[in-house]
């Protein structure tokens, strides 16, 4: 590892399980202090803390339900007590849903939104404060390609991660005149844990025929990026959602089936484009 993270202090949210624990990982073996939030269980941050520990860095544990503001503003409390300071916030934490639009509850709706969008929201502004004070600072908001392409039965998610993508972009251009810089990225099919156990399987890499780069994402592609946008090699992108998916949302679903129609007709374009 280059440890270009090195003394560095972070902080990712929802990083016990799936991405936001590759994250953490990938942010310990660079070098840097990391704060390893959870939400529920505290298994895999516990490990997540231990492995990064075992390699001589340092990690702590520290857990809070950000769909409740105070929690969530008592997490940037902790996690500046434990380093006197924030270097990288990686908003990783999110939950989703799948459900039919007509059958949405007000109290589903709330959730979605109070965790995806409310808890970081006011987390980050938190911590604006003290990275305004040191003069420098990252934040890293984990969205979706649900927030860029529509997929049936997630109106609620989508919504929130389209959100996270407006709101990284307008506070980009608040804070980078402060030393702060904000981006976004935004996974494609990655799949972690939870899916694999709704799944019901151990093997989703069926999942990359589907892809146009022929295989599905792992946490650690994710992780990558996760450094290169905190690090100072992207100290000029700004304000931007970085898309990580194998070229999922560059394919036009129905492309192959146009082309056909013209070639048919014998004009050598596809009609209405």
């Amino acid at each position: 590892m280059s440890k270009k993270m090195e003394g560095k202090k972070v902080l990712v949210t929802g990083s016990g399980t799936g991405i936001g624990r590759e994250i953490a990982l990938e942010f310990g073996r660079e070098g840097a202090i990391v704060i390893i939030h959870y939400s529920h269980s505290s298994k895999g941050a516990e490990s997540a803390a231990k492995e990064i520990q075992k390699r001589g860095g340092k990690a702590i544990t520290i857990k809070a339900d950000l769909s409740d503001v105070d929690q969530a503003i008592g997490l940037a409390s902790e996690a500046i007590n434990f380093t006197g300071g924030i270097d990288v916030l990686v908003n990783n934490a999110g939950i989703t849903m799948t459900l039919e639009f007509e059958r949405v509850t007000p109290e589903q709706f709330d959730k979605v939104y109070s965790v995806n969008v409310r808890g970081q929201f006011f987390l980050t502004q938190s911590l604006v404060p003290y990275m305004k004070e040191q003069g420098q600072g990252v934040i890293i908001n984990l969205t979706s390609v649900h927030g860029l392409r529509a997929f049936k039965g997630h109106s609620v998610y989508a919504g929130t991660k389209g959100a996270i993508i407006s709101y990284t972009r307008e506070l980009a251009i608040e804070l980078a005149p402060l030393g702060i810089r904000v981006n976004a990225i935004a996974p494609g099919a990655v799949p972690v844990e939870n899916q694999l156990k709704a799944a019901g399987t151990d093997d989703l890499s069926g999942t990359g025929k589907l892809i146009p780069c022929g295989f599905a994402g792992t946490p650690h592609d994710i992780a990558r990026v996760a450094v290169f946008l905190a690090s100072d090699d992207s100290r000029y992108i700004v304000g931007q959602t970085i898309v990580a998916d194998g070229g999922t949302t560059s394919w036009m679903s129905f492309s192959e089936g146009y082309r056909d129609i013209g070639l048919r007709l014998g004009k050598g374009y596809v009609p209405g484009l």
